[in-house]
């Protein structure tokens, strides 16, 4: 059982190795929406891709939390284009307080890790004011898993003591060339 073991972690290291995510051909944002639920609590003044070159596209959002956040919560499921939107390996539920205060989900760790240089969400509650994430773009150095090419779209409900508040709704395509790499 034990050598069973040693030879599953032997393999996933030889493919994480072998399949480098620096290979990605492209990995850009394709659509981003923003719409707020309760523009008494959470407003959005910038929601925007902006086309830099042909393969990296930054994404600016400026939302204003009007009254003092304690209880956050994000709700957020990952699909696939297969024939239509599909429903594909994650779908999540993180309190953004306890998470900021003891980091316990590798998921969240992994999408946080993407933008987390480029935005102000980098505290525990409570959350009250302007909250930026400036010239953001998809870099695959910084996605340690292996992802499929394709296109994917990620929702994600952001709730605010336990009502929903905004959704992120965000496109992106992920492309690999695994048959000319060096």
């Amino acid at each position: 059982m034990k050598s069973k073991l040693i030879f599953c972690v032997l393999f996933g290291i030889f493919l994480i190795s072998t399949f480098d995510q620096n290979d990605a051909l492209v990995f850009k944002f394709t659509n981003f929406v923003c719409e707020s639920y309760n523009k008494s609590w959470f407003v959005f003044q910038n929601c925007r891709l902006k086309a830099v070159s042909r393969n990296k596209v930054t994404f600016n959002m400026n939302g204003t939390i009007l009254h003092p956040v304690n209880n956050a919560s994000a709700y957020g499921k990952m699909f696939k284009r297969a024939n239509g939107y599909k429903l594909w390996l994650y779908e999540v539920k993180v309190d953004i307080c306890q998470y900021f205060r003891k980091p316990n989900n590798p998921l969240v760790a992994i999408i946080y890790a993407l933008f987390k240089q480029y935005t102000n969400l980098n505290h525990t509650c409570p959350y009250i004011g302007p909250q930026i994430i400036k010239d953001f773009y998809l870099r695959p150095d910084l996605l340690h898993v292996p992802l499929p090419t394709g296109d994917y779209l990620l929702m994600i409900r952001w709730y605010f003591d336990r009502k929903l508040q905004f959704d992120t709704n965000v496109s992106f395509v992920f492309e690999e060339d695994l048959i000319n790499r060096n």
